[in-house]
């Protein structure tokens, strides 16, 4: 194949922050290694507003370009939650499937933009791999979770297809335990992703669609997750799995009154001692209702620990919004709580989450365990206190307080819809053994936090594996 051939790569992200800015930071990583690849990512409209627009504004390479898919009004009802069910998940990426097909194709045929080598597809856009077909180009799946979350859904998709396996004796609130490859520890049906206890079980089909697939590329690194990594690369039923992150999320929501909120937010850091706050921050849809609210605050004032927390207000119920600010937080707070906690404790709303972990006067996150958010505190080296909500993070949280033994768990199989209220008692003991300066696994997150930004580096794991996913990809137009 000759050295200049010219290939054209399709990002297909699933149309929310979480998942799209690890998909652009991929995308910018393969073409900064190679200039023969240029990069086109479509950009689905969703029928609510997911705060994607302004982060799509500006490519983050020359080789990088975003184009704006229209709603398709086939599927514009507001009032139908994509998220609630996964026949709507499905009905709206399937009401994108001609408009993804159509643009590709007007795409590739204009001059100078080379050939098709592929279509990177979310893994909620499995629905999609057909259109990879119809254009004669193969598909790859991005996978925004990490590997052990991966070989969860593949071994129970397995289970269900290959064996049949009946799940209904498993759910949320049982005992039972799986042994899963990709686990050390067998994994509780407890912290199974919720989508797994769909009656039309909507994970397996997507699982179902990652076999499918030419590669996965997913956000993690080897040494991070060696054991799920080396037991989806040693199944044959698996496609290769690419691991070539971690990929941190940068600005995202960055305006001119976040860039404002920022400098006030560093600005109170540098003020605090070494390794002394905890930070709060449950993700962009992370939120609580006033209960749940007075005890954190109830925990963080008995605690005696200084604190960051990111406290936001949520949605209205039934709602498709996010997680938003409230005017004031003294609404939902304890009366007197700030003016008893002045000096030590400092309560925001949005958070620049990056700068926040990275500043040196944070030494504990409590976090909903978000994979980016997990990969951030390896990132910066600063050890998790696991509060999952919703999606996988319950596995996630399994993953790094059971396997990993480098989180302290406040409450492992916590679901956000159960209503469940978790007590200050174990709020307040949760972060008093986090910021504890001699906690053992402070040390397991700074020997990694080392080795995350070694994989990225010339001759790191993911370095290497995203030189292997290249070649893989170039090939495909020899």
């Amino acid at each position: 194949m000759p050295t200049d051939s010219k290939a054209t790569l399709v990002f297909v992200p699933f149309p929310i922050m979480s998942h799209l800015v690890s998909a652009v930071a991929t995308a910018k990583l393969l073409a900064v290694r190679d200039e023969r690849l240029s990069i086109t990512i479509l950009v689905m409209k969703m029928p609510m507003e997911t705060k994607i627009s302004s982060y799509t504004k500006t490519s983050p390479h020359p080789r990088i370009n975003f184009i704006h898919l229209q709603e398709n009004t086939k599927y514009s009802n507001p009032s139908e939650p994509v998220w609630l069910s996964k026949n709507r998940t499905i009905r709206f990426l399937q009401s994108q499937t001609g408009l993804v097909r159509d643009s590709v194709a007007e795409m590739m045929e204009k001059r100078g933009c080379g050939k098709l080598a592929g279509l990177v597809l979310d893994m909620f856009c499995t629905p999609m791999i057909d259109v990879a077909k119809d254009l004669g180009a193969p598909a790859y799946i991005f996978f925004p979770s990490g590997s052990a979350a991966l070989g969860l859904v593949l071994h129970l998709q397995s289970l269900h297809d290959d064996y049949g396996w009946d799940m209904k004796e498993y759910t949320e609130d049982s005992d039972l335990a799986v042994s899963v490859p990709a686990y050390v520890n067998p994994v509780p049906a407890k912290v199974w992703p919720a989508k797994m206890f769909d009656d039309e079980r909507g994970l397996l089909d997507f699982a179902r669609g990652f076999r499918e697939c030419k590669g996965i590329v997913v956000n993690t690194f080897l040494e991070f997750e060696s054991h799920a990594i080396r037991s989806l690369s040693s199944d044959d039923r698996v496609p290769p799995v690419y691991p070539v992150g971690p990929m941190i999320q940068g600005g995202g929501e960055e305006t001119e009154e976040n860039r404002r909120k920022r400098e006030e937010i560093i600005q109170w850091l540098d003020k605090q001692p070494d390794s002394s706050v905890v930070f709060l921050c449950f993700g962009s849809n992370g939120s609580f209702e006033g209960n749940q609210v007075k005890e954190i605050a109830t925990a963080l004032e008995k605690s005696g620990v200084r604190f960051l927390w990111s406290l936001r207000k949520p949605p209205p119920k039934e709602s498709m919004e996010f997680a938003g600010e409230y005017e004031s937080p003294e609404q939902v707070l304890p009366e007197g709580f700030l003016d008893r906690t002045m000096g030590r404790g400092k309560v925001i709303g949005w958070a620049p989450q990056v700068a926040v972990l990275s500043h040196p006067s944070v030494g504990g996150f409590v976090s909903h365990c978000g994979w980016n958010s997990t990969l951030e505190s390896v990132w910066c080296g600063v050890p998790m206190a696991a509060w999952p909500l919703d999606a996988e993070q319950q596995v996630n949280a399994f993953q790094v307080v059971k396997d990993f033994e480098m989180a302290v768990e406040i409450k492992m199989d916590y679901r956000k819809s159960s209503g469940v209220v978790v007590g200050a008692e174990t709020i307040e003991k949760a972060i008093k053994e986090l910021m504890e300066p001699e906690n053992k696994i402070r040390a397991k997150v700074e020997e990694l936090h080392k080795k995350s930004r070694m994989a990225l580096a010339e001759g790191g794991s993911s370095y290497n594996f995203v030189g292997r996913l290249i070649e893989d990809i170039m090939d495909n137009i020899s």
